[in-house]
């Protein structure tokens, strides 16, 4: 049978695109080359993050996302463990109660709290912070686990998209017809029309130490590193445990094309960040490290909607290292449009035609 829509991309994005396409009786065929969560998907933390976002279209984004995830999560180890972000320096305290405080103007529940507060919640943090924000509703989840439970009863064909004409696309095993065709490749999604760029990220993983690390912990110099646009190796301390009691420790940001070459420098980089702010992870031994290539926009915000220049052709990607955040409400826009529904957001600041994202 023809689907209605093609979704190339089984990442998070691609997954929660197909998941609320079928929810509106859409028959959904996706396509990747490797398989569900191969990619950037399964090189993440699994962060569900308004904490990092200033007040714009993206924290829109972000909330209305965080309002959909515990109905969708299911069995992908969903946690609400509430995010907390730390001053090391005096000198960074008044921008992150300033960045704090136009937050929750936006609908954030960011809470001032002090630093003998901070060492209450992480008893083994640096006790030399000299501010904290304490983020309620910051979460995690399984990234792989979330992506294979929104694909649950949609077909996922695997095999290598070369072209889409938005009514088709070619693949290594032919032509496939359709009526619409999602463009969700992340990092990949220039090869179908949009700037994006891959963003290298890694992320070093201990032995389990359960119960030591109990929220997402990040430095306050964590939110300017997400909004740059350097391409040159940037890092900052951002620590948090899995259900196993592992710890990730993150988190680096470099545009290197696809290199996947991983760097001792930001390793060593990575490991003095997160020691700064918990001391005892000094003695923990690390397991292994990973990385991944976050889908970069220039101007730092999703593409979604449909390309004027072939009809036919929606785009979902650009959404840098918030994708597994972003991904539900993603999705459910892009449906909206797509079956002409009113959308949840504002789409506008989305749209495929801004002059950043064409190419």
């Amino acid at each position: 049978m023809q689907p209605d829509v093609v979704v190339m991309g089984a990442g998070i994005i691609g997954a929660a695109c197909a998941q609320a396409l079928r929810a509106r009786g859409l028959a959904v065929l996706v396509v990747d080359r490797h398989g569900p969560a191969s990619g950037t998907s399964a090189a993440g933390e699994g962060n569900v993050l308004v904490s990092d976002k200033e007040p714009g279209p993206e924290l829109g984004l972000a909330l209305a996302s965080r309002d959909l995830w515990p109905e969708l999560a299911d069995d992908a180890e969903w946690e609400e463990k509430g995010g907390l972000v730390v001053a090391t320096t005096p000198e960074a305290v008044v921008p992150l109660q300033a960045f704090a405080a136009a937050q929750r103007t936006a609908g954030v529940d960011a809470c001032e709290i002090s630093a003998a507060d901070a060492l209450a919640r992480e008893p083994h943090l640096n006790p030399e912070i000299t501010a904290a924000v304490h983020y309620l509703q910051d979460a995690q989840l399984n990234p792989v686990k979330a992506t294979r439970t929104l694909l649950r009863g949609i077909e996922v064909r695997r095999t290598e998209v070369s072209t889409t004409d938005g009514r088709s696309v070619t693949t290594s095993e032919g032509v496939i017809s359709c009526g619409a065709v999602v463009n969700a490749t992340g990092p990949w999604a220039r090869h179908f029309g949009v700037n994006v760029l891959p963003r290298r990220g890694v992320v070093l993983v201990t032995t389990p130490i359960p119960g030591k690390i109990r929220h997402k912990v990040y430095d306050a110099d964590y939110v300017g590193a997400v909004a740059s646009g350097d391409a040159d190796l940037q890092t900052s301390g951002v620590v948090e445990s899995t259900q196993a009691g592992t710890v990730l420790i993150g988190s680096s940001r470099q545009r290197k094309g696809f290199d996947d070459t991983i760097e001792s420098k930001v390793l060593k980089a990575l490991a003095r960040k997160a020691i700064a702010m918990f001391p005892m992870l000094t003695d923990v031994p690390v397991m292994r490290a990973y990385g991944g290539f976050r889908p970069y926009a220039p101007d730092h915000l999703p593409i979604i909607g449909e390309d004027p220049r072939t009809p036919g052709l929606w785009h979902a990607t650009g959404h840098e290292g918030a994708g597994v955040g972003l991904a539900p409400a993603t999705g459910r826009l892009l449906a909206q449009l797509l079956t002409g529904e009113d959308p949840l957001v504002d789409p506008r600041p989305f749209r495929v035609d801004r002059p950043e994202v064409m190419v």
